[in-house]
């Protein structure tokens, strides 16, 4: 486990977000990035989760809708991880993942492309 303040882990989301391709980045929609230090009681080794309506599934009824929400959960990160640097991966690995389900991918095909 390693320690680590949570404005830096703060700053390797900023960061990990920062890495998505300006083409992709420009079609989130409606969405914010959010950093909690622990994951929902039934799930603790849970380090991000998407709660939203994806972009697939938004009709012509989708107006006025609250943000979506992606959160990183960091004490289950810092946990698995033993160095700053797999700290780095893991969060830009789980931001992707989380990002992704938001244009509607699904674990399957996440794990197909190796980031599930």
């Amino acid at each position: 486990m390693i320690d680590m303040s949570r404005a830096r882990f703060e700053e390797l989301v900023t960061d990990a977000m920062d890495t998505v391709p300006a083409e992709l980045a420009a079609l989130v929609d409606n969405c914010v990035v959010l950093v909690e230090d622990d994951p929902p009681a039934g799930d603790p080794d849970l380090l991000g989760v998407y709660d939203g309506t994806p972009l697939t599934e938004r009709g012509q009824g989708y107006t006025m809708a609250l943000p979506d929400r992606i959160t990183i959960f960091r004490a289950p990160t810092l946990a698995m991880c033993e160095s700053e640097e797999q700290v780095v991966d893991e969060v830009r690995i789980t931001v992707v993942h989380e990002i992704a389900h938001h244009f509607g991918i699904d674990d399957d095909r996440l794990h197909d492309l190796g980031y599930a």
